[in-house]
């Protein structure tokens, strides 16, 4: 049994277009937004999830949600207030818009120091509008916290966390202390739904905005001036392979697949 702990936890979250419905533009490359449903970015709602599930054990627990974007982005902040969450701040400024991941994290970044007091951030793997899965690493890197990524399974006792992090070929093992950027996967839990009472709560609660004037950021490093990327191409990746299986328990089946886990470099 983990040992109760109060902790002050921070889940990133973002509002995108459904990429169900949504297509790519053959001439830009670019996503059509223009008629598609938005909703909390899938990776994102796991690592809400976990900060919720969090909370549950640990009463006193409070969950902030961060998130950047425009005024819209409103109803994805009452949604996960509607989960559970606490807090809800939106960053949110023409000055913001343009930025790329690394500006993207630099202001997230920015406003978490504004927050200060924190155990465990959490965020989803990547964004289902550009799969970069680079803002919460940098988060981490901005604020020179430790990061575990690639999360399915998540334990914390006492002032450290202990994070399976699936790879292609199996899972590692991983040990930090608070403070931590976590970021989540599919695999680490099933997020809850909204109750109609936490419905009617979240549209009672007020979402803080903060803008350009709230937050301490160099106007240098944020919007298109401070974006060190330009997005050049989108496109669809290529389907993953199959994996192999191997029948039968004679030496030739063991030593083939020793061979094959050396290949990949597991042994």
């Amino acid at each position: 049994m983990t040992e109760e702990r109060t902790m002050k936890l921070i889940v990133c979250i973002k509002q995108v277009p459904n990429t169900v419905e949504v297509k790519l533009d053959p001439a830009t490359g670019r996503l059509i937004r223009d008629g598609v449903p938005n909703i909390i970015n899938p990776d994102d709602k796991n690592a809400l999830e976990e900060a919720l599930r969090i909370k549950d054990e640990n009463p006193g627990t409070t969950v902030t949600v961060l998130s950047m974007g425009p005024a819209q982005a409103d109803v994805a902040m009452r949604e996960a207030l509607a989960m559970g969450a606490d807090e809800a701040i939106l960053l949110s400024d023409r000055a913001f818009g343009g930025s790329d991941t690394w500006a993207t994290s630099y202001i997230i970044a920015t406003a978490i120091k504004k927050i200060n007091d924190f155990d465990i951030i959490l965020c989803g793997r990547q964004a289902i509008d550009g799969d970069t899965a680079q803002v919460g690493p940098q988060i981490a890197e901005q604020l020179n916290i430790p990061q575990i990524t690639y999360v399915e399974e998540l334990t914390v006792s006492g002032d450290k966390v202990t994070a399976r992090r699936k790879l292609e070929e199996g899972y590692s093992v991983v040990e930090a202390k608070m403070p931590v950027l976590i970021t989540a996967i599919k695999e680490l839990n099933t997020p809850r739904y909204m109750t109609p009472a936490g419905i009617f709560d979240a549209y009672k609660k007020e979402v803080k905005v903060w803008g350009f004037d709230d937050v301490p950021v160099d106007p240098e490093k944020i919007g298109l001036k401070g974006s060190p990327t330009n997005v050049r191409n989108t496109f669809s990746p290529d389907a993953k392979g199959h994996g192999m299986m191997l029948d039968g328990a004679d030496r030739m089946t063991v030593k083939n697949l020793f061979d094959r886990l050396d290949e990949k470099h597991l042994l």
